[in-house]
C-alpha cells in the first residue's frame, strides 16, 4: 500500500496552489443507466466549496497516466469521505475507473480546483446541462440558503438517469429532465427547447451552464439573447463529443 501521493502529483499540487493526497476507495455502485456514485476516504478539504471539483490520476487504457477532473457530489467531514459521480456511458480512463475500482484501492487526487461557486446575491439559481454535470448542480443548490429558487433543466441519455435530491422545504426546486432521443452529444436542440419553455422570475438570477464543449456554448448565447448578462452566467465545459480530454483532464477548447 502506498503511504502518499504520486511525486508528480505533489510538484503539479504545488503549480496549481492545491493539495495533493492520497484517497482509498470505499465503494463504487451505479445510480442510473450511465452514472456511478464512487465514494474515496481521505483529506475532505480537497473538495472546498460546492461548485469545486477534484483532479484524479488514472491510467487510460495505453498504459499512460493521464488526470480527469470530477465534480463532487457531496462530502462528509465526519467520516473523511468525498463522494464522486462519474458518467460511465462512454470509453474513457474515468469511466472504466468508475466501473472496475473496488474497496481498498487508492487514488491520487489533486484539489480543490474550480473557480465557479455559487453567486451569494442571485434571488434564483438556473443550472442547465447534461449528466456530467449533476453532481455540482445538486451540491451546489443544496447549499443555498432560504428562501430562494431553483430551477435544474437537464438532459439525460436514459430516464434512469434523471436523478433527484432533496432540498430543504423552504427552497422552491423545479426540475425539468430532457430526454436526449438519439440526438448528437454536441447537439443543444433538447436543452434550449427546455430554456426556452423557462419563464425567468422576478429579481437577480444566475445561470450555471455544464456540460458538453458547444452546447455550454449555445447555452450561453440563448441566455445572453433573453437579457442575461456575462456576470449573470457561468459556463463550465466539462467534456467536448467526439475527443478525450486532454491530459490534464479537460476538453480542448480550440475549434
Amino acid at each position: 500500500m502506498l503511504s502518499a501521493p504520486d511525486a508528480t502529483s505533489i510538484e503539479l499540487a504545488k503549480r496549481l496552489n492545491a493539495q495533493a493526497r492520497l484517497f482509498e476507495v470505499v465503494t463504487s455502485s451505479p445510480l442510473g443507466a450511465s452514472l456511478r456514485e464512487v465514494v474515496l476516504r481521505g483529506d475532505p478539504a480537497l473538495a472546498g466549496v460546492p461548485g469545486n471539483d477534484v483532479m484524479v490520476r488514472l491510467v487510460d487504457a495505453k498504459g499512460k497516466y493521464v488526470r480527469r477532473r470530477y465534480s463532487v457530489r457531496s462530502i462528509d467531514e465526519a467520516q473523511g469521505l468525498v463522494t464522486l459521480w462519474v458518467v460511465t456511458s462512454h470509453e474513457g480512463a474515468g469511466a472504466r475507473w468508475a466501473r472496475e475500482a473496488t474497496p481498498g484501492d487508492q487514488v491520487d487526487l489533486i484539489g480543490p480546483r474550480g473557480k465557479i461557486n455559487l453567486d451569494s446575491l442571485a434571488d434564483w439559481n438556473l443550472f442547465v446541462g447534461d449528466t456530467s454535470g449533476l453532481a455540482s448542480f445538486y451540491r451546489m443548490a443544496q447549499s443555498i440558503e432560504k428562501p430562494g429558487r431553483v430551477v435544474f433543466i437537464v438532459e439525460v441519455d436514459d430516464i434512469n438517469d434523471a436523478l433527484t435530491a432533496p432540498f430543504d422545504e423552504g427552497l422552491g426546486v423545479t426540475g425539468i429532465f430532457v430526454e436526449r432521443n438519439g440526438r448528437a452529444y454536441d447537439d443543444p436542440t433538447g436543452l434550449l427547447g427546455g430554456l426556452a419553455a423557462f419563464e425567468m422570475p422576478a429579481g437577480l438570477g444566475h445561470a450555471y451552464l455544464f456540460g458538453e464543449f458547444h452546447v455550454v456554448r449555445a447555452l450561453g448565447v440563448a441566455l445572453s439573447d433573453r437579457g442575461m448578462t456575462q456576470e449573470q452566467q457561468s459556463h463550465k465545459a466539462f467534456w467536448r463529443a467526439g475527443r478525450h480530454n486532454a491530459e490534464h483532464g479537460e476538453p480542448e477548447k480550440d475549434l
